[in-house]
């Protein structure tokens, strides 16, 4: 089968296309034939930190979309034909805390979903929504399960509370906006770029501003109840300068620098919340997709691109070209 691998070499010039042998499946196990796959930032990090040269290949990518071609002889919630989305934890089953001893995510330390082909057990796959096309099933999962746990499961999202999305355009915040305005919340935006934040005005938010600008003057008038921080230091504190005392802040990447330094007495005295999550547990995926199915709430797609265009896809996310989610097409 078709693959797109990692191997002998640092970062995207490590990339290529290659037949690889494709897996029989075991006992409780189903293949899926791949139709489309969703790139994520995660892969990036994955290609270019995490992956080293001398590893051993692997198949990268997180979400897909398909259908069952076999199932093993122990499979019972699923038949040959049916439509799947692949659910990008493993090893976390119910709603909890924080993820469990052994949680991984599809694409390192185990080959993922950048293939023809996608094999694993029953329980890491779920029947497609039917009112999404294979297309916007296929860039899904890992980002809309993460803005489903960042502001329903952490956040503790109200439809009478406002939210602020700063650095919007990236997959997991356009499904954070579309969440937040299905439950009936305010939701503000920021991004540098003026096409993103037209954008995102049309797609339901209440007010975009330019990030770089002074927040609490063009926002004097809001009140912030929640951000949802996925930048890092280039924003963490303007982020906590606008959320109202007593309000909370939930993180879960970083794309800017790693490391933040904040005044903590004016954290403690502020009474601020700061929630870290990551991902979401099988349940919470069960959850976000019959939300997803209740409200018809479709991925923003902004471009899928051929298994021969890997590394054009991957120069496209690392430069923050897309507003939504891109993917591969895996079909020939």
């Amino acid at each position: 089968m078709r693959a797109i691998v990692h191997e002998g070499k640092e970062g995207f010039e490590g990339l290529s296309v290659q037949e690889v042998e494709t897996k029989t499946i075991k006992a409780d196990e189903v293949k899926v034939k791949v139709h489309t796959a969703g790139l994520n930032r995660r892969d990036i990090a994955v290609v270019t930190k995490r992956h080293k040269a001398d590893d051993p290949a692997l198949i990268p990518g997180s979400d897909a979309s398909g259908v069952i071609e076999e199932i093993g002889e122990e499979v019972t919630k699923f038949n040959v034909g049916d439509e799947v989305v692949i659910n990008p934890g493993l090893n976390w089953k119910e709603k909890s805390d924080a993820p469990p001893e052994g949680f991984e995510i599809v694409g390192l330390p185990f080959d993922g979903t950048f293939s023809e082909f996608y094999t694993c057990t029953e329980d890491h796959v779920e029947l497609k929504p039917e009112h999404l096309s294979f297309e916007e099933a296929g860039v899904l999962p890992l980002a809309a399960l993460t803005a489903y746990r960042a502001l329903f499961t952490r956040g503790n999202l109200k439809p009478e509370q406002t939210i602020l999305l700063p650095g919007i355009g990236s997959g997991v915040l356009t499904f954070a906006l579309k969440f937040a305005k299905a439950v009936g919340s305010r939701v503000i935006v920021t991004s540098r770029s003026q096409d993103k934040r037209e954008e995102a005005l049309r797609l339901g938010a209440d007010a975009a501003i330019a990030t770089e600008s002074d927040w609490k003057e063009q926002l004097a008038a809001e009140k912030v109840d929640m951000v949802i921080e996925s930048i890092g230091e280039a924003t963490f504190n303007k982020s906590l300068g606008i959320v109202r005392k007593g309000g909370t802040v939930v993180t879960f990447g970083a794309t800017t620098n790693d490391q933040v330094s904040i005044n903590i007495r004016e954290f403690f005295y502020g009474q601020y919340n700061l929630l870290g999550t990551t991902m979401g547990s099988a349940e919470e995926f069960q959850e976000m997709l019959r939300f997803v199915s209740e409200h018809n709430i479709k991925p923003q797609l902004d471009r899928l691109f051929s298994v021969e265009e890997y590394k054009e896809a991957f120069e496209y996310l690392r430069d923050t070209k897309n507003f939504g989610k891109i993917g591969f097409t895996m079909e020939k």
